[in-house]
């Protein structure tokens, strides 16, 4: 059976569907270079979890920068865009009102709200940006089926490769991990 990505759907003997497989490291170091392995095999749906941060990880695992900064500063600059447009359209043209002999569009007097909204714009795109390129909110992930798993947040390494990549195999994908250097192999199903 075909996937949306022209893969196979793979299911165990029991009739379960494979979300992927999870293999476990013993070493931060060990992790990192089976992330540069899983790269270079070019795989493009997989992640390592880790109980903290590893430095250079992101380059390990081949992680582009996210596009969220561009995002933010469009749509600050919208913001701010949209508030000097307001304040003109309400002071010059909508209630023409002489204050102190200024003219009508008296720029620095809208700086505040032209700060504020660049501000208010940007840190909703920032937030919505964030839950959406993390795919949030996710409710239920596979892996925490497995009792093993559950020791990433203490002491354990894993990588885990989903099934739903297209150079995903089982064998060949379980081959590829031990080669790395696995501690243990898992299939996890859905």
């Amino acid at each position: 059976m075909a996937n949306s990505r022209g893969g196979r759907v793979y299911v165990t003997e029991g009739g379960e569907k494979i979300y992927g497989i999870m293999a476990e490291f013993a070493t931060p170091a060990d992790l990192y270079h089976a992330a540069e392995k899983v790269r270079d095999a070019g795989y493009k749906e997989w992640d390592t979890y880790t109980p903290f941060p590893i430095h250079g990880m992101e380059d390990a695992m081949g992680v582009q920068r996210t596009k969220l900064p561009v995002a933010v500063f469009a749509a600050a600059m919208t913001g701010a865009g949209l508030a000097m447009l307001m304040q003109w359209w309400m002071s010059s043209v909508d209630y023409k009102l002489v204050t102190q002999g200024k003219p009508y569009f008296s720029w620095q007097a809208f700086v505040p709200i032209t700060f504020e909204l660049g501000v208010l714009f940007s840190a909703f795109t920032a937030l919505l940006g964030m839950i959406a390129l993390n795919k949030l909110p996710m409710w239920y992930h596979p892996l925490t089926k497995k009792e093993r798993f559950l020791a990433s947040s203490d002491d354990k390494f894993f990588v885990a490769i989903e099934a739903k990549d297209s150079k995903f195999d089982p064998e060949r994908t379980r081959e590829l991990l031990q080669k790395a250097g696995a501690t243990s192999i898992e299939l996890v199903e859905e």
